[in-house]
């Protein structure tokens, strides 16, 4: 079942709540949420306000416990869970705070991976693998190993990975969080131009108030609710 196309994601009444035994524990309710193509939004707040359980539910890594979620026009509710996996390779973009690259594989082959998993030929994959890479100033580390690689040279490959399928959104848990100042800077100025360059959405967890005032919205979820950030 699909939904008119405006919005690249879309959340409708959302929420989501934990129980363990005869405890329930709401992280949110009634939550609205949209992006529209080309928008970059940075979401704020406290350790344990629930941003990343909101991201792994616009990305349908999770169930919510009510309402919905819309991407690229599909309701997520609707489809098995072979048809959200091929609709989050397609149609979605992961960077996570650790890179979660595969050690066995190069630089070259993790890119590669996502675009096999969309059934293109290898050849495909592995030009527009390197391409990306070469995009990224790692051109010379297609053949290195994630263990070869610094920690930003691993990063950019995550948000290399992230874009190769040319996704309408790439959602970005706290992805320059385990770097150092100046290199989590300039892997945030990359992930901004490549997005905009492909005209992808980006929506962005960061507890970084400077890196987020540089996207187009800087929202805040607090206590359940999402919120225009107020002025740091």
């Amino acid at each position: 079942m699909s939904e008119p196309m405006d919005d690249v994601i879309r959340a409708e009444r959302l929420g989501k709540t934990y129980a363990e035994g005869s405890l329930r524990t709401p992280v949110f309710d009634r939550l609205d949420f949209r992006v529209v193509p080309g928008e970059t939004v940075a979401i704020l707040g406290a350790s344990g306000a629930g941003k990343s359980t909101l991201l792994h539910l616009l990305g349908g890594l999770d169930v919510p416990s009510a309402g919905e979620v819309f991407v690229a026009g599909h309701r997520m509710s609707a489809l098995s869970d072979a048809e959200r996996g091929r609709l989050r390779n397609r149609a979605l973009g992961f960077v996570y705070q650790f890179h979660h690259l595969l050690p066995e594989f190069t630089a070259l082959e993790n890119v590669m991976m996502p675009v096999l998993l969309a059934g293109q030929a290898v050849d495909i994959a592995q030009a527009r693998a390197k391409a990306l890479l070469e995009s990224v100033g790692l051109g010379h580390r297609l053949q290195h190993k994630p263990g070869e690689l610094s920690g930003g040279e691993r990063q950019r490959t995550a948000v290399a990975r992230a874009l190769v399928n040319q996704p309408a959104c790439v959602l970005g848990d706290e992805p320059t969080g385990n770097l150092d100042e100046k290199t989590a800077a300039n892997v945030f100025a990359l992930m901004l131009e490549l997005n905009r360059a492909q005209g992808t959405s980006l929506v962005l967890v960061t507890h970084d108030r400077r890196l987020a005032a540089r996207l187009d919205r800087v929202l805040e979820l607090h206590e359940g609710r999402l919120r225009e950030a107020p002025p740091s």
